[in-house]
């Protein structure tokens, strides 16, 4: 169940150097080598998709609604450096973006309506369907919330008796190479979900989903205090960048 890559990964390329140097901008209107860039810009895109764009383009595209009068490829490329990748940045803490130069609350917004999207659309994918048949959807989702998070975080998702998700929820949040888990807590929320089954979802931030002996040691507390009350733990997935650990699998479980 490992995946070669994640849902939005692409490589950054050289930038292009197809703009002029920024220039004091007339009064409410934007230059001509701005307008004329942007819309070869959005023709690329319209014509090729995404796949006709690196990353730094299609990050210039989100931020051309945020800025409407700029040069916004310095910022673009700032943003890919501090970052890494689209995903990177399209992720990252509101307040570790706003850290970037130029980055305010109408560019924050912007790239959080990106995610948010994204989000949404996976997720559409997985609640209200059986997850043990559509295996690959619950992937791509659990990758587009959490591959390219900075810290970690653990999910669970509550399963009814036809293995359909009922509740996906955020149980926790830590540092890059921890998070607090509470395995009576959640035994105890399945209860009140009147769920049968679950799915423990966590990521590490460094992007290798290698399990660790905490790790093990967690899912196994876990699953006893599931069996001990007649709940099934199917799996626990551990998200790194370019792929997942299924502990089923591995033999974890």
């Amino acid at each position: 169940m490992t995946r070669d890559s994640s849902t939005f990964a692409e490589s950054p390329l050289p930038f292009l150097l197809d703009e002029a140097e920024p220039r004091p901008l007339a009064s409410g209107k934007t230059p001509s080598y701005i307008s004329d860039h942007r819309q070869r810009l959005r023709s690329r895109f319209m014509q090729g998709g995404a796949a006709a764009l690196p990353d730094y383009e299609m990050l210039e595209l989100v931020l051309f609604r945020a800025i409407p009068r700029r040069d916004v490829k310095p910022l673009a490329y700032d943003l890919m450096k501090r970052f890494g990748d689209f995903n990177r940045v399209i992720t990252a803490p509101p307040e570790r973006l706003r850290d970037v130069s130029g980055v305010g609350d109408a560019v924050v917004t912007e790239l959080k309506i990106v995610e948010a999207a994204a989000q949404r659309m996976a997720r559409a994918r997985v609640i209200e369907q059986n997850v043990l048949s559509s295996w690959d959807a619950l992937l791509d989702y659990c990758h587009t919330t959490m591959a390219h998070r900075e810290t970690e975080q653990f999910r669970v998702l509550f399963l009814d008796r036809k293995n359909v998700v009922i509740v996906d929820e955020e149980q926790a949040k830590g540092t890059v190479d921890h998070v607090p888990v509470y395995p009576r807590e959640i035994a105890k929320r399945a209860l009140e979900l009147n769920a049968s089954a679950l799915i423990l979802v966590h990521n590490h931030p460094s992007g290798d989903p290698t399990p660790s002996q905490a790790d093990i040691a967690m899912t196994d507390q876990i699953n006893n205090a599931c069996q001990a009350l007649g709940l099934t733990l199917h799996d626990h997935l551990i998200i790194g960048k370019s792929r997942e650990i299924s502990f089923r699998s591995e033999g974890f479980l």
